[in-house]
């Protein structure tokens, strides 16, 4: 099986010291990515370590996928435990950054402990001896700067691109648990918190510099040539509108949400949709090595907004969610979340829900105000800073979370399997952990869907899904390959059988599971706002927990023998 190369770089902030330790045996079993991230974090990281606590640790890691040249591969992968979730995130994004990790020679980099004073961490390759090559900069005059002066600042000081570059803006700073890490400035580790990891242990940015050009000893088959020349020539929609092309289907099939979750399809639906995004757009974006293109460089003169963006759940959580129906004004809502360094859905969703309580449905421009109060905690956005779960109560609304994560689009009250999907999925309300949805909408060829409503044959293919998005996650790889990357191209790719990558998947998901067992979740965890509104939900998580052989408390059974270091093992 094709694996991720390198050494384990270890920076301790709390000393400022660098290790290295090789750590062949990990990566040929969980490859690299999220896998070799997952199974770093449940050998090292106390089953009771405070999210934002310096006994927590952080891992970034690339996979294979990042030393070939194809299409769907600018990508990687970050993994700690959560602020916003309390247990152990995974996070990926997208941009140039991973050519540039793999150039530095590492297959992973874990930062733990904490600073005291605000750091710039610059990693670069060995020197002619082998020793690692980490610089801690002291950089005061970047508390609470912005993504976009982060990056000026490393361009200028250091002659870096944001390429190079990831950071956290004042939302990390200020420990909003959504706070993202940003890369290319506009590109997100998102969901789950972990810019607000960062600034806990007192990191501004992380840049890395090596020769992302240097060639790894991996022969590709002709699949990953096949997969790049379809990439490039296929007229796909995404390619000009993204995600966003869903939004008016979303709609019609009632699975948009819509005034914090209140309805379920937006009469406003047309003005943030894939065509309003698409006559905002101005130039292609992609990733590295992407011939796809489906990023969204958009720009409004008039008003002076030029962001990436919106994606669809952006879409949702500013648009739909919040009564907004002007895809300009969530734009700007985006432009604002990318700069301060927060997450777009989060975000959106949160204020949402501060919009219901005011009765203030569609005013975009207290939507702008409350998004920059979050950020630095400032009046009403102190409170909401600590998301939905944490903050619903005050605002006398309800908990549309699980696990503690706000839900994305794709309401699982029309598409079921979606919505079962989000129950289980160890990160809480993503719709990307098993990304069921599209086989109900469906995205899918006709022999491949099933029918939105009901969970009759759904929980083996969620089961399997999970398990698949947990190897592209490792490889790392695009979740928008869908039905280029194969799983015969999937197997070609990694060289191994399929049937091995999908066990291997099922270990990742089984180790978190462990690891948050270890910290109280179980069944009653993986429930839904409308768990009454599906039929035959509890039969289909119980046969979900059987095909996993788990026990029906939706533990792993053994979980507390076996997870983690023993608690206060971890560098003060």
């Amino acid at each position: 099986m094709k694996h991720a190369q390198g050494e384990l770089l270890s920076i301790d902030l709390t000393n400022r010291t660098v290790t290295t330790e090789p750590i062949d045996d990990l990566l040929s079993e969980f490859i690299g990515g999220r896998g070799l991230n997952t199974r770093l974090a449940y050998e090292r990281v106390p089953f009771d370590a405070d999210p934002l606590g310096p006994e927590n640790r952080i891992y970034f890691s690339t996979g294979p996928m990042q030393y070939s040249t194809t299409s769907y591969t600018g990508r990687m992968a970050a993994t700690s435990v959560s602020p916003l979730t309390n247990g152990m995130f995974s996070s990926n994004a997208g941009g140039f950054l991973s050519r540039n990790f793999t150039g530095a020679g590492y297959a992973a980099v874990e930062i733990r402990g904490a600073s005291d004073d605000l750091l710039a961490l610059h990693v670069r390759e060995a020197d002619e001896d082998g020793d690692p090559v980490v610089e801690f900069e002291e950089v005061p005059e970047l508390e609470q700067a912005e993504v976009p002066a982060v990056s000026e600042y490393v361009e200028t000081e250091h002659d870096l691109e944001p390429e190079h570059l990831a950071c956290i803006g004042p939302a990390g700073e200020n420990g909003v648990r959504f706070a993202s890490i940003m890369t290319s400035e506009t590109r997100a580790f998102g969901r789950g918190g972990l810019g607000s990891v960062l600034g806990a242990k007192g990191v501004k940015a992380l840049t890395f510099d090596g020769d992302a050009d240097a060639e790894i000893e991996l022969d590709w088959p002709a699949d990953a040539g096949e997969i790049h020349r379809e990439a490039a020539t296929s007229d796909s929609i995404m390619k000009r509108q993204g995600t966003t092309s869903v939004t008016e289907l979303s709609n019609a099939m009632e699975a948009l949400p819509t005034y914090y979750f209140s309805e379920q399809s937006f009469e406003g639906a047309e003005g943030i949709s894939g065509d309003r995004v698409e006559e905002k757009k101005y130039k292609k974006g992609t990733c590295s090595n992407c011939a796809f293109a489906c990023k969204l460089p958009t720009r409004d003169e008039e008003r002076g907004i030029e962001t990436e963006g919106p994606e669809f759940e952006t879409v949702m959580a500013f648009g739909s969610n919040a009564g907004v129906d002007e895809m300009v004004d969530v734009m700007a809502a985006n432009q604002l979340c990318d700069e301060l360094g927060m997450d777009t859905i989060s975000c959106g969703n949160v204020v949402s829900m501060f919009l219901q309580s005011e009765d203030e449905f569609g005013n975009a421009e207290l939507v702008r105000s409350v998004v920059e109060q979050i950020a630095y905690r400032e009046g009403v956005g102190d409170k909401l800073a600590e998301g939905i779960h944490r903050a619903h109560e005050e605002f006398g609304a309800e908990d549309w979370t699980v696990k503690g994560m706000t839900f994305s689009a794709h309401d699982g009250r029309s598409l079921n399997g979606q919505g079962l999907a989000f129950a289980t999925s160890n990160r809480g309300a993503d719709h990307m952990y098993a990304e069921f949805y599209p086989y109900e909408y469906p995205l899918v060829s006709k022999e491949d869907a099933f029918e939105p409503s009901g969970l009759d044959g759904k929980p083996p293919k969620i089961v399997e899904k999970e398990n698949r998005n947990a190897i592209l996650d490792s490889a790392v790889i695009c979740k928008f390959s869908r039905g280029v990357v194969t799983d015969d191209r999937l197997a070609a790719l990694l060289d191994a059988d399929y049937e091995d990558l999908i066990a291997a998947g099922g270990r990742v998901v089984e180790m978190e599971r462990s690891f948050n067992n270890a910290r109280g979740f179980d069944r009653d965890d993986d429930t839904l706002p409308y768990v009454d509104q599906i039929e035959g939900f509890d039969e289909g998580l119980s046969e979900y927990y059987a095909i996993r052989g788990w026990n029906d408390d939706g533990t792993v059974p053994g979980y507390d023998d076996v997870v983690g270091p023993a608690a206060g093992t971890a560098d003060d």
